[in-house]
């Protein structure tokens, strides 16, 4: 019996590894990174007609739990970490009680931010996702209420999968992006992207003028001293991630390269360069970041400061919090400092609520379910200005 058990758990590693090398995770020697370098964002001045025109920043966390931020009484680990940034927008502006994501998953929820329409409209209903994730998250499907909203996509004519960079929003639909373009705004994009690669569907063939892009999702490499990990080995998602992802960002579709710092601050440091650059003319900053995603990665430094929490995946999770509010701030104040924020619209929102898979049960309290599901913890979401 033990035998059994033994060939049982290999044959299960074994197939876990085959879905890994279907998706081509393994061989991480697929794109050379390079050393980090300087990102040169536009500066083009602007016209005098244009200058009066309000910018726009719209600030996307992802997976963010309804009960990450203190706004409403809530917050990480009791309340104790606290979202001052976050909640100050709310507090000056307006907080939308029925505000709601279009989807239950990162992609569709996105498409419908860029397009203004329900992603079912054009069949972008599910997350793009690499060959063999869909078997793993099969493998998990007892941990997740409902239907895991993501599917492999074939080519309807050929009967071939499609390629991971060819799966996301159509072409010719007409993006938020675009529009604003067209009305006169330089327009940057910073972070997550998932609406593809190819086809004329990437960020800056989709109206951004330019686009500082997560090629992979690494916050830092996983060796570098001034990180602290958690795992969750009891997840096939979290596996799949730390096998596959990178510590990698493209700029204007460029090859890879190091980001310059942990990812949350790296993004942000970058948003305050585009506010130099375009102080005098109206932008559209899209700062989608990747925070509090997993895998979780957090600086030494932020893990370091909230020394109160015991649980270590809950501490870890808390400084991405901690990292994503201090970031808000940053903008905020760069904002003042310029003397644009009385005419810029700051929006701060979540593509969906909180993942059930990274073993955190009260992200999304006092709603019930997880990303993936369409219970009012996930798409019941921040939306706040």
């Amino acid at each position: 019996m033990v035998i059994v058990f033994l060939l049982g758990g290999l044959a299960y590693q074994y197939r876990f590894e085959l879905m890994l090398e279907g998706i081509g995770i393994l061989a991480k020697s697929r794109n050379t990174i390079s050393p980090h370098r300087e990102v040169e964002w536009s500066d083009t001045e602007a016209l005098d007609d244009e200058k009066q025109m309000p910018n726009i920043i719209l600030i996307l966390a992802d997976d963010l739990g309804f009960n990450d931020i203190t706004v409403n009484g809530g917050g990480v680990a009791g309340g104790t970490v606290p979202t001052p940034n976050i909640d100050s927008i709310a507090r000056e502006g307006v907080m939308f009680t029925n505000g709601y994501a279009a989807n239950a998953t990162c992609a569709p929820s996105r498409a419908a931010l860029m397009s203004g329409k329900y992603p079912t409209r054009f069949g972008f209903e599910f997350s793009p996702t690499p060959t063999g994730m869909m078997p793993m998250v099969a493998m998990m499907a007892g941990t997740v209420e409902g239907r895991p909203s993501m599917v492999t996509h074939f080519d309807e004519q050929e009967g071939d999968r499609i390629p991971y960079e060819d799966m996301g929003l159509p072409a010719e639909e007409t993006t938020l992006a675009e529009i604003l373009k067209k009305a006169g705004y330089y327009t940057a994009h910073i972070g997550k992207w998932h609406l593809g690669r190819s086809s004329g569907m990437s960020a800056i063939d989709q109206g951004f003028d330019d686009s500082l892009l997560m090629a992979s999702g690494l916050y830092m490499n996983e060796d570098d001293p001034l990180v602290v990990n958690s795992y969750q080995d009891f997840d096939p998602i979290d596996r799949f991630l730390w096998k596959g992802l990178r510590f990698a960002a493209s700029f204007n579709n460029s090859d890879w390269f190091e980001p310059g710092g942990y990812l949350t601050d790296y993004y942000t440091d970058e948003a305050l360069k585009v506010i130099e650059k375009n102080r005098d003319r109206p932008f559209f900053l899209y700062l989608a970041h990747w925070a509090p995603h997993s895998p979780l990665q957090a600086t030494k430094e932020d893990y370091d400061s909230l020394s109160h929490i015991e649980n270590h995946r809950l501490r870890v999770y808390a400084a991405m919090i901690r990292a994503l509010d201090r970031g808000v701030g940053k903008v905020l104040n760069s904002l003042e400092k310029h003397g644009i924020a009385d005419n810029t619209l700051v929006i701060f929102t979540s593509d969906n609520g909180g993942a059930g898979y990274i073993g955190l049960p009260e992200v999304n309290q006092p709603y019930r379910g997880w990303k993936m599901s369409f219970f009012e913890g996930v798409v019941y979401t921040y939306l706040i200005l």
